[in-house]
């Protein structure tokens, strides 16, 4: 069981991606964005996605964890059904799972990362402040690692997820 389901959950403008790309990187796992699988079945069917990216996702996860790839999947995962999916994927392929959540508990700053980040996916629109706050995001009813952005650099919080994640 050397490979890994490394799920990362966070509301928009938490630092979530820059942090899961990263490690990946470090990790050399496979990394699958939700909001890129969305996006791009907008694009290619132009109809409103529900939860048909999340169930995407889980086959390509699946399929890596079956060949031994761990994998670092990036998405707000703001429910428990959601959370609970990812978990069994890793079950089913007799895989260990970490449940990472990025937050930002400096509202003011997390603000301004909304209103002021750049677009790196073609087409999609990004949430304005409001939206997040409106947002429904369940408290979580397991243990997970908690990564707090607020007043750090990326690769402080890098760094601070790495020696996080050796503790396991």
């Amino acid at each position: 069981m050397d490979n890994v389901l490394y799920i990362f959950s966070g509301l928009p403008g938490t630092g979530k991606t820059t942090i899961a790309k990263e490690i990946s990187k470090k990790l050399k796992a496979v990394y699958i964005r939700i909001d890129t699988i969305e996006q791009g079945i907008r694009d290619l069917c132009n109809f409103n996605v529900q939860g048909e990216g999340y169930r995407l996702a889980y086959r390509v996860i699946a399929d890596n964890l079956d060949i031994g790839n761990s994998v670092v999947v990036d998405s707000c995962n703001p429910i428990k059904i959601t959370r609970d999916e990812y978990e069994n994927i890793a079950l089913e392929n007799n895989c260990k799972y970490i449940n990472i959540e990025i937050i930002c508990s400096n509202k003011n700053e997390h603000k301004n990362r909304i209103e002021t980040r750049e677009n790196d996916i073609k087409n999609l629109e990004l949430p304005k402040w409001d939206d997040i706050v409106k947002r429904d995001y369940e408290e979580w009813d397991k243990d997970h690692i908690i990564i707090d952005t607020a007043n750090k650099n990326i690769k402080d919080c890098i760094n601070e997820l790495l020696n996080k994640l050796n503790m396991e």
